[in-house]
């Protein structure tokens, strides 16, 4: 089995198998990720992208805020039916991208694109790399980009799998040539669990 099946297969059994409680990284109200993207005072016609999103709450939260240019992009499908059926009648204001982010081809330039805990999970440098060209070519000059990942004092693994852990000082080595770190900071999160993880959320804006 090629990785990329793999990595779909892995997907699609975790959110066939488990209820929101039982995945480490769920958020019941992203309150930090929302708390960011409010600081930004985008207009609610924002082109807005939220990579791994599929079973997350936070385009649930914006459409509560009246922003109305949004996407979900996941390579589960089960997830992204999941928030389907979440949100109801509201599911029709959002673009669903059923993808692996390795393999997103943009359609339109982007002012905010929002990743919690899909970046950590490329392990081999050719996957990192490719993930920041795709990002680089999706987004506008100006636009955001908030990143939160596994900080150095995170996890190693999560659902099963390696990750890479990362510093500031990395992150912003990683992605200087196109883009400028406005804003680091680590966060503890609190899993469902009453377990503990180390996030680190990191502001960027395009060049």
């Amino acid at each position: 089995m090629k990785s990329d099946e793999y990595t779909k297969k892995h997907w699609e059994e975790v959110y066939t198998g488990k209820s929101d409680e039982e995945v480490s990284w769920f958020e019941g109200k992203p309150s930090t990720s929302l708390d960011i993207i409010a600081s930004l005072d985008l207009p609610k016609d924002s082109s807005i992208i939220d990579i791994g999103g599929g079973n997350s709450n936070l385009i649930s939260h914006l459409l509560k805020n009246d922003y109305n240019n949004l996407s979900i992009l996941d390579i589960s499908e089960n997830a992204l039916q999941r928030t389907k059926s979440k949100l109801g009648k509201s599911a029709a204001k959002v673009q669903w991208i059923n993808s692996d982010i390795l393999n997103f081809e943009p359609t339109q330039d982007f002012e905010l694109w929002h990743d919690r805990a899909t970046f950590h999970f490329f392990t081999r440098e050719e996957d990192i790399l490719k993930y920041i060209d795709i990002l680089g070519r999706s987004l506008k000059t100006g636009a955001y980009f908030i990143l939160a990942t596994f900080s150095t004092t995170g996890p190693k693994r999560c659902s099963g799998l390696e990750i890479t852990q990362y510093s500031p000082e990395k992150l912003k080595e990683l992605f200087k040539v196109d883009f400028t770190l406005l804003e680091s900071f680590e966060k503890i999160h609190k899993t469902p669990f009453k377990t503990e993880q180390n996030f680190i959320y990191n502001l960027f804006q395009k060049k």
